[in-house]
């Protein structure tokens, strides 16, 4: 069984960076796209982004293009978010997922073989 576990979470300013890893233990995440969704208070889980298992394709929801980048390091067998230019709608807590599949549209559904169980990401002055 394909355990995530995030990392990275906290309080910053609106117009601050933080950075989210997402790291596996016992299996290489060689093999599956991984990606990261959000869940904000009151609201329903949505996709941010994933990275393909060669790290050459990856998807972002509008929101966040141009202020989120996704990448993967899998010599170190870890999955990263930089977070920048964060605004208060940011706040969510932030899970990793991983899909033994490509980085697609059903990935950013949700449509995702296992979760991690999050982080908490608070944007706020």
């Amino acid at each position: 069984q394909l355990q995530l576990v995030e990392s990275g979470g906290g309080l910053v300013k609106p117009g601050g960076s933080l950075r989210l890893s997402c790291a596996a233990s016992k299996f290489t995440l060689d093999y599956y796209a991984i990606g990261w969704f959000r869940q904000p208070p009151g609201k329903e889980r949505e996709g941010v982004s994933c990275i393909s298992t060669s790290g050459r394709d990856t998807m972002y929801t509008d929101s966040v293009k141009g202020r989120f980048a996704i990448s993967r390091d899998n010599a170190k067998n870890t999955v990263n978010l930089q977070m920048n230019s964060l605004k208060p709608e940011d706040t969510a807590v932030y899970y990793c997922a991983a899909e033994f599949g490509p980085c697609d549209e059903s990935f950013m559904t949700g449509d995702v073989d296992y979760w991690g169980k999050g982080t908490l990401v608070t944007v706020s002055s």
